[in-house]
């Protein structure tokens, strides 16, 4: 063994990963990547279905296959110039450790049983790659190395871009914003370091401030007022700049984060219902949380029954909206019109995959629930016409193979700074109500 090859590592994948991301066998650069033959096992029970879970399964056995050829031998097959090699472990790792301290053999003391057996016979580092938290610690308990996999991490959330700033200038630089009307030149507003694109700015000169957002297509500062949108009137600036996002048609993605109680998912709804006529149908849809557990068959009652748990926090903002009118208004009526008639659906994003949307106007609660990889189906289902809005708290997740900085909602916002079609805003004051406010700071 070369000195080069000892510098190699070696990493076992874990079955959670692949379901993470298909194409990770490139990820590990020149080191070598072992697949338990357990993780062959347990993805054969995920390769059918409709799920994201299901596509990465299926994707992933196609990689290998077309990687290993006729013949996969004890040496394993190459990942391509640059890269290690891949190779499978067929032996069951019921190591002799694994066997003292856990009674029970199952999927998981087999990987880390795999992992332990080749760290005793390798002479190189030898690192467990797990999704698992409660797997990375079963097996740095036994000594071994145990790491998430990181290649759709975000670096970290308190750097996350937040889509606003203050930025202090001169008063005779504000006034214009007040004697121009709402579209004030760029040059003529210095601001350090210049803005990327949809950008939101809170001006300030002594006791004057203007709330504005950067057109990078006209150079240009646009100010931005309180827009009523159907009945829903913003409360502070974050909701402003939200809103102005929302309903401005250029713009065809946006992301919302925010803790529970900012108004994210109330103020895109109400901007949906506010541009109502410039789409075919306003979608809301949200992740069944767990997300990978699909199986809902142990809930009483029909599919409608199962699922309408999930789904009634979009029915309370729907009716939070629907409650600012009185019942027999106009507009309350056209709410239940547009229910009757399916221009307003509330749905799970299950069974959102696979279509293709025209003019819809999408709302994707609970965003953060999702991996990046799904972020990307959902958005690549987009056609003409079609405005997406991604919802979600990154410090809240349900799914348990995600964190705060590995889950959709934080590697889209990281990604999409800067698009000249894209407009994020995080929202940090809760308005639900002071009752609320009080049990987030206190409790």
């Amino acid at each position: 063994m070369t000195g080069q090859e000892i510098k190699r590592k070696l990493f076992v994948l874990d079955t959670n990963v692949i379901l993470h991301d298909s194409q990770c066998l490139r990820s590990f650069q020149e080191h070598d990547v072992v697949i338990p033959i357990t993780v062959l096992e347990e993805l054969d029970g995920f390769k059918k279905g409709h799920g994201d879970i299901n596509y990465q399964a299926r994707a992933f056995l196609r990689v290998l296959d077309e990687l290993t050829g006729d013949v996969l031998n004890g040496q394993g097959a190459s990942l391509g110039q640059g890269y290690g090699r891949i190779r499978v472990v067929w032996k069951q790792g019921r190591h002799e450790r694994i066997k003292q301290a856990f009674f029970q053999d199952s999927p998981d003391h087999r990987i880390v049983g795999t992992a332990l057996e080749l760290s005793d016979h390798e002479d190189r580092p030898v690192v467990l790659v797990s999704k698992d938290t409660n797997i990375r610690m079963k097996a740095k308990a036994f000594g071994l190395v145990a790491q998430d996999y990181i290649r759709d991490k975000v670096e970290s959330v308190d750097k996350l871009y937040t889509g606003k700033r203050r930025v202090e200038i001169e008063e005779a630089a504000l006034d214009q914003f007040y004697d121009n009307g709402h579209a004030v030149p760029a040059e003529t507003v210095p601001v350090d370091p210049p803005p990327v694109p949809n950008e939101n700015l809170i001006l300030r000169s002594g006791a004057k401030s203007v709330l504005a957002s950067y057109d990078e297509s006209k150079k240009e500062y646009h100010r931005v007022d309180k827009t009523r949108c159907y009945g829903i009137t913003p409360r502070n600036a974050e909701q402003s700049f939200a809103l102005h996002a929302l309903v401005n048609t250029e713009i065809r993605l946006v992301t919302l984060a925010g803790k529970a109680g900012t108004g994210k998912t109330l103020l895109a709804l109400a901007a949906a219902l506010h541009r109502r006529s410039e789409y075919r149908q306003i979608l809301l849809a949200r992740p069944v949380v767990p997300l990978s557990n699909r199986d809902l068959g142990f809930l009483p009652g029909d599919v409608h029954a199962k699922l309408d748990p999930y789904m009634q926090p979009l029915y309370d903002n729907l009716a939070v909206i629907r409650h600012q009118f009185d019942e027999k208004s106009q507009e309350a009526q056209r709410i239940n019109q547009m229910l009757e008639l399916e221009k307003l659906v509330i749905t799970p994003l299950a069974y959102i995959r696979g279509r293709t949307l025209q003019r819809t106007f999408f709302i994707v609660d609970e965003a953060q629930n999702l991996t990046p990889h799904e972020v990307k189906t959902i958005i690549t289902r987009a056609g003409e016409g079609t405005k997406i809005i991604f919802t979600g708290d990154v410090n809240q997740i349900d799914h348990p193979y995600l964190d705060a900085l590995s889950n959709g909602l934080s590697y889209l916002i990281s990604r999409m700074t800067g698009q000249s079609i894209y407009s994020h805003i995080t929202l940090e004051k809760g308005e639900r109500s002071e009752l609320a406010d009080l049990a987030t700071a206190l409790l």
